[in-house]
């Protein structure tokens, strides 16, 4: 006679696999039976149905490993043939150490971890376009300051053809100077070398330290994007163009 105890729950004595002590379908031929698929299982003992439309609150991880060692189902096939389960021992892994424990707190740590990466590629971009605009117009500052005795000599000559002639290349330096200043600043006053310089740099430390950010961001994105395509796959919730496009 096969008995058992759950110390687990604080029963001491064991319970003997009778139908007589657990109820009738559960005597120790029902129980064999049922394990060879020659019964079904006793109505009403099965795991308990979510009310329809009731969010899933199974454990993810119990939910996975069960999924895997049955081993069952065209969900677990397709997956089968797609990843392996070095790949699932690291997902579950993963799940456990960051106590993600119900699918719905994978998903919106996986869309946090996206929205993360793409805020800061944008902070990144902006601070690249401000580095860009700072060096056109220190730039265009130093062809201004070198190219502005000529073209003030071409005004005295009262833009004689003769003076543009000689000195043609500093003036349209000058005339391109003027016009740099003309697109960034859109009529604002001219700033100081030395701001321009100290916002220069702090810009490129901005830029450094976004890009610290910006690459922990990234690593962090692709592994739970990865973990959450392998929990979707086993479990067949969806496919993998999902997780896909989050990365872009």
């Amino acid at each position: 006679m096969i008995s058992f105890r759950a110390p687990a729950h604080g029963q001491r004595d064991f319970t003997r696999l009778r139908s007589s002590t657990l109820g009738e379908g559960y005597g120790q031929e029902d129980i064999v039976a049922i394990i060879e698929g020659r019964a079904p299982l006793p109505a009403g003992r099965g795991r308990a149905e979510l009310p329809q439309g009731s969010p899933r609150k199974v454990n993810l991880i119990i939910d996975i490993q069960e999924r895997m060692k049955t081993g069952k189902g065209p969900a677990y096939e397709r997956w089968a043939k797609i990843y392996n389960l070095k790949m699932m021992a690291a997902a579950l892994q993963y799940l456990q150490e960051n106590n993600l424990l119900q699918y719905g707190q994978l998903e919106k740590q996986a869309a946090g971890a996206v929205d993360r990466f793409h805020e800061l590629s944008g902070q990144i971009q902006n601070t690249e376009g401000a580095m860009r605009v700072n060096a056109e117009l220190k730039a265009a500052m130093v062809d201004y300051a070198k190219t502005r005795p000529v073209f003030d000599g071409y005004k005295a000559a009262r833009y004689s053809k003769k003076y543009l002639a000689e000195h043609e290349a500093k003036i349209t330096l000058y005339r391109s100077a003027q016009a740099t200043f003309r697109r960034l600043l859109d009529g604002g006053r001219l700033p100081k070398m030395d701001a321009l310089k100290a916002e220069g740099q702090r810009l490129a430390a901005e830029k450094k330290s976004l890009y610290a950010q910006y690459r922990a961001a990234q690593k962090e994105m692709r592994e739970i994007v990865a973990v959450k395509g392998n929990v979707d796959h086993l479990l067949g919730l969806t496919g993998g163009a999902k997780n896909k496009e989050m990365e872009r």
